[in-house]
């Protein structure tokens, strides 16, 4: 699950001004845990389950910049910027709608939405047109995107899922945002995974029926 999910058992505070995050606490042994907004669920909620897929998203993109070896340092930056994202999109799968810090939470605004089409633009204009099937595979970085892609994937529809049992006078705009932004990530991350084979001089293998 996203450390923000497990903030309320986990943090301690020091001296006003310094916290520390214990890592653990027994507060879980028996299957249950702690919202962001202080709910006690089973594990198996399906908003851990949205939270343990924006985790194991963010955890793929970290190995995805890792196999980059710096052969692109503003990628290495935007996946970065992806993963600090992912950690708000988490809080707010954390939350139950209508809690009182659902306002603390910092919504997903235009900005991030923008800042991946443009990147998705980028990279594209580098690449050959795309006239079939391809299989997902070739140099590790973009192997690693396209599995990353098929996890934000993932994402997605548990976040649907999740949003659909949610009453519709309490689905808010940014949580709607959320879904977009979810969308576009993964367009952008099946694109990065024919750049990173583009840059590693790497060809991609047409699936052949």
């Amino acid at each position: 699950m996203v450390i923000s999910s497990r903030l309320p058992g986990r943090l301690r505070n020091l001296n006003k001004s310094r916290w520390i995050i214990k890592i653990y606490t027994g507060t879980g042994d028996h299957g249950k845990t702690s919202l962001f907004s202080g709910e006690r669920v089973s594990k198996a909620d399906k908003r851990l389950e949205a939270c343990g897929d924006v985790d194991e998203l963010n955890a793929v993109l970290g190995a995805l910049a890792a196999s980059l070896n710096d052969e692109d340092p503003k990628v290495a930056r935007e996946i970065q910027e992806i993963q600090s994202t992912l950690f708000h999109v988490g809080s707010f799968f954390a939350t139950t709608p209508g809690s009182g810090l659902t306002d603390s939470l910092k919504p997903i605004e235009d900005e991030p939405i923008k800042s991946i089409e443009t990147a998705i633009d980028r990279m594209d204009a580098l690449l050959p047109p795309l006239t079939g099937f391809i299989l997902p595979a070739g140099h590790a970085s973009a192997t690693w995107a396209h599995i990353a892609r098929t996890v934000c994937r993932r994402a997605e529809r548990h976040a649907v899922s999740l949003l659909d049992d949610d009453a519709e006078e309490e689905r808010s705009a940014a949580c709607r945002r959320l879904l977009v932004y979810m969308n576009r990530l993964s367009d952008y991350l099946f694109v990065l995974s024919r750049y990173c084979n583009r840059i590693m001089g790497v060809q991609e293998i047409p699936w052949k029926r």
